[in-house]
């Protein structure tokens, strides 16, 4: 099982990027689809979720900005950010399980993760 993500780099502060995380050795579709992200020295945030029935889920710090989708026939899921922010700067991971809805921003519930993809906002 294998989690690739990309699609990071540094962006001016109001821009946007969009996430990829390719799976492969899984199918997405049976699983719930996390984001989280790690800043310098804080823990790893859960930021938005995706579950099998489509369901989203997000944190307040990601609600109404970033969108979590996924492409069944690509095996891909994204993370659409928007308006980011000098707060978004992090590497930001994938994770696949099926937490429980109460759970899903809880690291120890997903089985497999992505590399991660740095992020970095700065004018």
């Amino acid at each position: 099982v294998q989690l690739q993500a990309s699609g990071g780099g540094l962006v001016q502060p109001g821009g946007s990027l969009r996430l990829s995380c390719v799976a492969s050795g899984i199918t997405l579709n049976s699983y719930g689809v996390s984001w989280f992200r790690q800043a310098p020295g804080q823990e790893r945030e859960g930021i938005a979720h995706r579950r099998t029935s489509g369901q989203t889920w997000y944190s307040d710090s990601a609600k109404g900005r970033f969108t979590v989708s996924r492409d069944s026939a690509k095996n891909t899921a994204y993370l659409q950010m928007n308006s980011l922010t000098f707060d978004d700067t992090a590497v930001y991971y994938c994770a696949v399980g099926n937490p429980i809805l109460s759970s899903w921003r809880d690291s120890r519930n997903y089985c497999h993760w992505g590399q991660g993809t740095l992020v970095t906002v700065s004018s």
